[in-house]
């Protein structure tokens, strides 16, 4: 599959599933709350490290810079 993400979303998504992580280990988020936020932080995780959006594919939409 051919990348659709810029470096800048790639960290953002990384970043938010680390600290989305850090809160529901320390017990800040829990419960329905922390279980929705930490699927959504598995898939921010998932496809920031992978650079492929589902969705960027679906919408047609790219934040990778053009070479």
């Amino acid at each position: 599959m051919t990348q659709n993400m810029g470096t800048v979303d790639r960290v953002i998504r990384i970043a938010a599933a680390v600290g989305v992580a850090i809160l529901y280990a320390t017990g800040v988020i829990s419960g329905t709350l922390g279980v929705v936020l930490g699927v959504l932080a598995a898939v921010f995780l998932v496809t920031g490290l992978v650079g492929v959006c589902p969705l960027y594919i679906l919408f047609k939409i790219s934040t990778r810079k053009k070479v």
